[in-house]
């Protein structure tokens, strides 16, 4: 999900020179993509880009009607002239937001977007939420949304992996824009891969920033800009940002994003380069980010899993 200031996903908080041989892309399909175009699509859109992006890619792959879930004080008005129907909504209205769906005549629906940590501490669920709530033996980002996905199949909705029609928008692996990386900047992003993998699996965070072999920074609660931040911060200059996905992550719920926001941090932060995982984080806005990383000087890399014998 792009990092627009220190956010996390509207999935994860809708309640609460190239190297190919050493970075080979792992192509599993993310998720299976519906047999035929559904008529009306549901966007459940969080703030960025990322709702607009997904409602035009909807729209040029055929569907015909787009109906839009959007939470006050996060989605952006802009959305609206992209769509047919738009409802708005606090964050934690869980029963509003199913009632919506339903009556939007919508038979699949997709995530897209972010929601900001400071509104997570205004959340006001309504009694749906709750009751989804108080069924849950542990309240992680899976077991939550997986709830969530179970109401929407109830509700005769199903959710989609938050990059269906977005294919085209995924990183390759190797060298995506900038300039080309030194053998030592190929080595930290190894490492920082392996690194954001583990910090990853243990739902800590999917960002961190490394220099010369050593962990600057790994992200948390605060978002990956404020991670870069601090990792410039202890690095002064020249650090390198890798950006994973969880091991087994459901795309339905999440997805990684890097957009020009994440380079106007990296910038800031005077980093050398981005590491993202290929074939499983989104670009957004490809052309201006790649524009923009020409002129900052900041390479943006596909990594993947190292090759195995």
């Amino acid at each position: 999900m792009e990092t627009y200031g220190a956010c996390h996903s509207v999935q994860r908080f809708l309640f609460s020179g190239r190297s190919p041989q050493l970075y080979k892309a792992e192509r599993r399909r993310l998720d299976s993509d519906p047999l035929d175009t559904p008529k009306t699509l549901a966007i459940i859109a969080g703030n960025g880009v990322y709702p607009q992006a997904m409602a035009r890619a909807a729209r040029a792959a055929g569907v015909a009607r787009l109906a839009v879930a959007a939470f006050q004080n996060e989605t952006d008005p802009a959305l609206a002239p992209l769509v047919d129907e738009i409802e708005w909504m606090r964050v934690g209205q869980l029963g509003k937001m199913l009632n919506f769906l339903q009556k939007s005549g919508a038979s699949h629906a997709v995530m897209s977007g972010q929601i900001h940590p400071r509104n997570l501490f205004d959340l006001r669920p309504d009694i749906k939420a709750l009751l989804v709530l108080a069924r849950l033996k542990r309240r992680n980002a899976e077991s939550i949304f997986g709830a969530i996905a179970d109401e929407m199949k109830a509700a005769g909705i199903e959710l989609l992996p938050a990059t269906v029609y977005m294919e085209e928008h995924l990183a390759p692996a190797g060298l995506i824009a900038g300039p080309r990386l030194k053998p030592r900047d190929e080595d930290d992003l190894r490492y920082g891969f392996q690194v954001a993998k583990e910090s990853s699996r243990l739902d800590i965070g999917q960002t961190v920033v490394v220099k010369n072999g050593t962990i600057l920074a790994v992200e948390a609660f605060e978002g990956t800009n404020a991670a870069i931040k601090r990792g410039g911060e202890l690095g002064r200059k020249d650090a390198l940002m890798i950006k994973v996905s969880k091991p087994n992550q459901d795309f339905r719920f999440d997805v990684p994003v890097i957009g020009p926001l994440t380079l106007e941090a990296a910038r800031d932060a005077r980093l050398r380069a981005i590491g993202v995982e290929a074939g499983k984080t989104l670009l957004l806005e490809k052309e201006k980010l790649t524009t923009l990383a020409n002129d900052y000087h900041i390479a943006i890399f596909g990594l993947g899993e190292p090759e195995t014998i």
